[in-house]
């Protein structure tokens, strides 16, 4: 069995980027942990992604943005689903404290 492992715990030495990791992956799911320190998506960018994405924040503030011109503020414990393709954006994420998100990636059946 491998070691226990604390979403919390961060290294001291962060990207200037965002940081992703992998905690678990199947042929079904992906589940990974998001870094940001004040990242937010190029202008003109947006995430069109071919599967549905669960997400939570668990620590700091960001703002996502549709693509139908809709905002979302996120503080800690907010959650939801964007759907495969629905296109959106990251238009802040806060540094002091950094953020830390939980996504799953999966196909709707």
């Amino acid at each position: 069995m491998d070691s226990k492992t604390n979403i919390f715990q961060i290294s001291s030495q962060l990207p200037d980027q965002e940081l992703f990791e992998t905690l678990l992956q199947t042929k079904d799911i992906l589940i990974e942990r998001i870094i940001s320190t004040g990242q937010s998506t190029p202008p003109g960018q947006w995430y069109d992604q071919e599967t549905d994405e669960w997400v939570i924040l668990l620590q700091g503030k960001a703002q996502l943005s549709y693509e139908n011109g809709r905002t979302v503020d996120l503080l800690p414990g907010d959650y939801l689903l964007l759907k495969a393709h629905e296109k959106h954006r990251v238009e802040a994420t806060s540094s002091d404290p950094i953020c830390i998100w939980l996504a799953i990636h999966f196909t709707s059946r």
